[in-house]
């Protein structure tokens, strides 16, 4: 299983919220190429991106930040947050990224989404955020009508091939994550399937490893020390 340590861009700055609520931030670092310089150090090879500003408002405004993040740091890239052209998507692949995660845009506009996956292939991956069993949308603000499974299959028919699940009730809580719904997207899914959410101590690691999922993303429990990526990175191996 793959480690994705997490940094949430917001103004330039390494930020994280509390179950996606922008009015609960904490600034945990003004430079987030040190940050990702120390997942390096500590033996990641992935890094997990998001523009807080572009998933609530549908720009690039942390767009040269993640450039300097990829070039500096060396590692692989997966950003989402507001990505809802081909012509962002194209930006991000210029700035080196490796995989380009398409969240509300995917829900709203299948077509896109179906031209996205053509062009890019394994270069598109999309986010499944759910909130009570269902599909959330901008920056987390609203909640679709299309149950998260259901939207699950048609992705797979599409013919995505990475999908970032959360469940939003346990972003940043630090109360561990959803392991019955990592199970049954494992059971009944053919797809990578990385876990986002409140993974927040070795033993979520180790669980989510022994269930054969493809990838969990640390955020908060990086940052408060709560795991040490060190050891998540060996024990995910």
């Amino acid at each position: 299983m793959k480690i994705f340590p997490a940094i949430d861009l917001y103004e330039g700055k390494a930020v994280r919220l509390y179950k996606g609520d922008y009015a609960q931030m904490t600034v945990y670092s003004e430079n987030p190429v040190e940050v990702a310089l120390d997942f390096k150090a500590q033996g990641a090879e992935w890094i997990h991106l998001v523009d807080l500003e572009g998933a609530r408002d549908g720009d690039t405004p942390n767009l040269e930040t993640v450039r300097r993040i990829v070039k500096e740091s060396g590692l692989c890239a997966e950003v989402g947050g507001g990505i809802r052209s081909i012509e962002v998507i194209e930006k991000y692949l210029a700035a080196g990224v490796k995989r380009v995660i398409l969240g509300t845009a995917a829900v709203t506009d299948p077509a896109f989404l179906s031209e996205a996956v053509s062009r890019f292939g394994e270069s598109i991956a999309v986010g499944v955020d759910i909130k009570d069993g269902y599909v959330a949308i901008k920056g987390w603000q609203e909640t679709s009508s299309l149950e998260g499974m259901a939207f699950c299959r048609r992705l797979e028919k599409l013919g995505v091939r990475t999908v970032i699940c959360t469940d939003i009730s346990k972003d940043g809580a630090m109360q561990g994550t959803n392991h019955a719904l990592y199970d049954a997207m494992r059971a009944e899914l053919g797809m990578q399937i990385i876990a986002s959410g409140g993974v927040s101590d070795i033993s979520d690691v180790k669980r989510l490893a022994a269930a054969n999922m493809y990838g969990a993303i640390i955020g908060k429990a990086y940052y408060t020390k709560a795991i040490s990526l060190k050891e998540a990175i060996e024990v995910a191996k």
